[in-house]
């Protein structure tokens, strides 16, 4: 009961800081704000799932796909935010 409660909070508290994220990009029309919103609901989709489904090794295994997808999109955005700020 507790684990769940506790991923619960964690998918919570990944769902807000994606709101805060697309706030900033509101304000800055900076598009690596949109990267780390998406990336931080992937992770809080990813803890949902693991709060909702069974602990069974196939299911957990596939959460991580969702995990390196969120921090790809992370990756990807500092990548395209500094290949922008290079002088030509």
């Amino acid at each position: 009961m507790a684990n769940e409660f506790v991923l619960g909070a964690l998918s919570m508290s990944c769902a807000v800081a994606g709101l805060f994220f697309v706030r900033f990009f509101r304000k800055t029309r900076d598009r690596l704000f949109v990267f780390f919103a998406i990336a931080f609901w992937l992770l809080g989709i990813n803890w949902l799932w693991l709060a909702a489904v069974q602990r069974e090794e196939d299911l957990t295994a596939s959460l991580y796909v969702i995990r390196v997808l969120a921090f790809l999109l992370i990756l990807y955005g500092i990548f395209e935010k500094n290949r922008a700020a290079r002088p030509r």
